[in-house]
């Protein structure tokens, strides 16, 4: 049977081949070329890349999304990525009014709000209540099996969850209208001390999303608990903290040390204008998780016994890198890169490679690598996360690639 391959291809005014300095061969089909024109890393890999890395990358795009009145959701954990081990994820969407609802969990959750604000409450395991408004920029957290619900104010909202264990689904929580529905309705009246009645009418299962009314002004919604507010708050306001600023971007850094009560999640705001790169580095207390916000990168991850492999990620994508692993991220495209990297961790920790060298005797560096004074005259004792472009070209790929 023949398939007319070649009609497709006349589409498109740039095709790239899988050929490098001579290497491989073209690829007539069939073959999804605007995903290949997506990853120029992996369809051409560096020559540099070698041995087998798992795969380090998937898109919320190739979710399955769960639509609900009043918003929707969907999420990466280890059943779609099964290197991710330390953190899954859930992106999720929240109308004008939409709420999801009063529910609870093993896992700790982290959020950064992406657009839009939201109305979150949660109650403690001693009675205290946290309520209060979150805007784009900003993050909240609750521990595990602490209960709380969320909901979109007037202009909804979306953000990103991440829960401290890979395999963790947001389907599977406890929820409020799963409870009462698996319940007898003699033992709720008894426990309420109203008429087994008074619950026909409550849902015959978990409504999970669902849409409810805008909320009014939190002075006038708020519930004052008795026992008081939890001692620490749940919210943080990430992009109100000064960042770590330098001539490539900037860094904004959430743990114990400003978030007092994230105790399970750590993670870092990264900010990467067109031409400069997140600078070598790894991270010596738990695996990396990644999300990127805007822009585009590539990212090549260094393990042991010289293995290593080449990613490119987009807005949507999800990177993982497992710890010790070495890493940069580069900016390849000519808006600004936004990226966030997490840890299920309390603190935030970086080993920098410039800095590492930078404080070793010079003699051991220059006979190690054969450097030569330029090299060795250029490293730097203090850390710069993100480094500016030290050349015309922003991105070049091997010769034979991609630019």
């Amino acid at each position: 049977m023949y398939f007319d391959f070649q009609s497709a291809r006349r589409n498109f005014s740039y095709i790239p081949e899988p050929i490098r300095n001579g290497w491989g061969a073209t690829d007539p089909g069939p073959r999804d070329i605007l995903r290949d024109l997506e990853n120029p890393d992996m369809l051409v890999p560096p020559a540099t890349d070698a041995g087998l890395m798992p795969n380090l990358k998937f898109s919320f795009s190739d979710t399955s999304m769960v639509l609900k009145p009043g918003g929707w959701s969907r999420e990466i954990t280890a059943r779609e990525m099964p290197a991710l081990k330390t953190l899954a994820a859930v992106n999720m969407r929240l109308t004008p009014g939409g709420v999801r609802e009063v529910h609870w969990h093993e896992a700790s959750e982290w959020s950064l709000v992406l657009t839009g604000s939201a109305r979150v409450t949660a109650v403690d395991q001693q009675g205290r209540n946290f309520i209060g408004d979150i805007h784009p920029g900003d993050l909240w957290y609750f521990p595990p099996r602490v209960s709380h619900a969320l909901q979109g104010m007037a202009d909804g909202c979306e953000f990103i969850l991440l829960f401290d264990d890979g395999d963790f689904s947001d389907l599977n929580t406890l929820s409020l209208s799963d409870l009462f529905a698996h319940y007898p309705r003699e033992v709720l009246s008894m426990n309420f001390g109203v008429p087994a009645s008074e619950f026909r009418t409550f849902p015959s299962g978990q409504v999970y999303i669902y849409q409810g009314t805008v909320p009014g002004p939190l002075e006038e919604e708020a519930v004052r608990s008795p026992f008081g507010p939890v001692p620490q708050t749940f919210k943080h306001e990430l992009m109100a903290q000064d960042p770590i600023a330098t001539a490539g971007g900037s860094v904004r850094i959430a743990d114990t040390a400003n978030f007092h009560v994230a105790k399970t999640t750590a993670a870092a705001l990264v900010e990467i204008k067109p031409g400069a790169m997140r600078e070598i580095h790894w991270h010596n207390n738990n695996d990396e998780f990644q999300y990127y916000l805007t822009g585009q990168g590539r990212m090549t991850v260094f393990g042991e016994n010289g293995r290593a492999r080449t990613f490119n990620y987009r807005a949507g994508d999800v990177g993982y890198i497992p710890v010790g692993y070495v890493h940069y991220v580069q900016n390849t495209g000519n808006d600004t890169l936004w990226f966030l990297e997490a840890f299920r961790s309390e603190h935030f920790e970086s080993i920098s490679l410039n800095q590492t060298m930078a404080l070793t005797p010079r003699s051991i560096v220059g006979s190690n690598l054969r450097a030569g004074p330029q090299f060795l005259d250029a490293l730097r004792a203090a850390n710069c996360p993100v480094i500016p472009c030290v050349s015309d070209n922003a991105y070049q790929a091997d010769a034979g690639g991609m630019k």
